[in-house]
């Protein structure tokens, strides 16, 4: 027999998670479902929460003649001004803050931001600076627009942060302070291939570890011991950052002892996969939906489905080998763009795997690309083309299905890395189709 729910949204994403929990406010008495087919991809993002960074399509923005485009400082200001088909466009400025604000609500004081509409500066492992509406509260003594000077700490055992090199960057990108960058040993941890989740936790428990000093029976904790390491290297700076390992259960706790410790502010830097903050941000939206009494089922991908009279009427799921049918009455699909495989590209056609949903693109292959590998890629934008109410629409521009929604990056029209929009789109999008799925109940 057929699992029955209102609502069923597919992808455990950002926007999947948005949509679901749109939906579940929405429509409070309603059976919402989010079926996901493998773990969120949020672990592997910065844990940020951009809007809009650059202009799309402006002119300088890294295409190899030397010039950039100035990032963005209010991005609200600039959502009128974009393109038709943009996601942004298609749901309206309206709709993107109903979204932050959704988000905000949720997020509570693990994020900072909702005091302005302008962009934060944020600076990144690789030294680079974003421009970002919303933070992690961890990062926010870090902002690039804060004139205090800087240490940054890297440790031998995680090469993925170079701190010198990052510090170097930071101050050659123009911010108003001076970094520099010193790489420790990390105290308790001496394997190369030791995953972030362990310094996390090392520090979260505040485990004993190894002290060459003369503490009792030669150990201190974990805080103190790095905290020890740190302080000889000061120079005076009144903030102090580190790669984003500053724990996972409790990282306020932690922050708050090195910083005691320390005298000075503690921030932490965001970093690429596997990404704390990203594992941070999974975990909270996670509660929420258990909270919100949304049903989660994961590792079960969704491999066929029926339809009839326009709509569809059930999905069939694959769980261990067994098909099971999942019926609803309004759908939201938010698996992912070319990177998470929700749009697939072959050598002849570019393809939405699931339900076959129209993309638009050049029927010709070597217009899908451009060879200025700075350039705009044509590829960077596919994806499914929406009405307004985000149904996706086939090659004439009427509905697929009109109990079908999209959402985040299966869809087309942006460039989210160019313009630095990826999950601001997908809070828009996810809100707009959770909360039109709801009203449809």
């Amino acid at each position: 027999m057929a699992i029955t729910d209102d609502v069923l949204v597919i992808g455990g994403g950002l926007a999947g998670a948005t949509a679901a929990l749109a939906a579940a406010e929405t429509a409070p008495d309603a059976r919402v479902r989010l079926v996901t087919a493998k773990q969120s991809t949020l672990r592997h993002a910065s844990g940020l929460i951009d809007v809009l960074g650059y202009a799309p399509g402006s002119e300088g923005q890294e295409q190899g003649h030397g010039q950039k485009q100035k990032p963005i400082v209010d991005p609200f200001a600039e959502l009128d001004t974009l393109p038709t088909g943009h996601p942004y466009e298609r749901v309206g400025g309206e709709a993107v803050r109903d979204a932050i604000e959704f988000f905000d609500d949720i997020a509570g004081d693990a994020y900072a931001g909702g005091h302005t509409d302008k962009n934060a500066l944020v600076p990144t492992h690789g030294g680079t600076v974003k421009p970002t509406a919303r933070y992690p509260t961890a990062t926010a003594d870090g902002l690039a627009s804060d004139d205090r000077d800087a240490l940054l700490v890297g440790f031998e055992t995680l090469p993925d942060f170079e701190a010198p090199l990052a510090a170097a960057h930071i101050e050659s990108a123009g911010a108003p302070f001076d970094a520099r960058g010193v790489t420790l040993s990390f105290p308790g941890i001496v394997r190369d291939d030791a995953k972030v989740t362990r310094y996390a936790h090392l520090l979260d428990r505040d485990e004993r570890v190894q002290s060459p000093g003369g503490s009792v029976n030669g150990e201190i904790g974990a805080r103190e011991a790095l905290a020890a390491a740190v302080e000889s290297h000061l120079e005076g700076e009144p903030r102090v950052g580190f790669p984003a390992i500053l724990g996972d259960d409790r990282p306020a706790a932690v922050r708050e002892s090195l910083a005691d410790a320390l005298g000075v502010d503690v921030f932490e830097i965001p970093m690429g996969p596997p990404s704390l903050p990203g594992l941070r941000l999974e975990d909270l939206l996670y509660a929420e939906l258990e909270d919100a009494g949304v049903r989660v089922t994961s590792g079960v991908p969704v491999v066929d489905y029926e339809a009839a009279d326009g709509r569809i009427d059930h999905v069939v799921v694959d769980r261990n080998g067994a098909e099971i049918p999942h019926e609803a009455a309004q759908y939201v699909l938010a698996t992912g763009g070319l990177v998470g495989k929700g749009i697939e590209s072959g050598r002849e056609r570019v393809s939405e795997p699931l339900f076959d949903c129209h993309v638009p693109h050049a029927s010709d292959r070597y217009d899908w690309f451009v060879d200025d590998v700075f350039g705009e890629q044509p590829y960077a934008r596919f994806g499914l083309a929406p009405d307004r109410e985000l149904r996706p629409l086939d090659s004439t521009d009427d509905p697929e299905f009109r109990n079908l929604r999209a959402a985040g990056a299966v869809l087309g029209g942006y460039d989210y890395a160019a313009e630095k929009s990826g999950a601001g789109v997908s809070l828009a999008t996810g809100y707009v189709a959770g909360t039109r799925a709801g009203e449809e109940i």
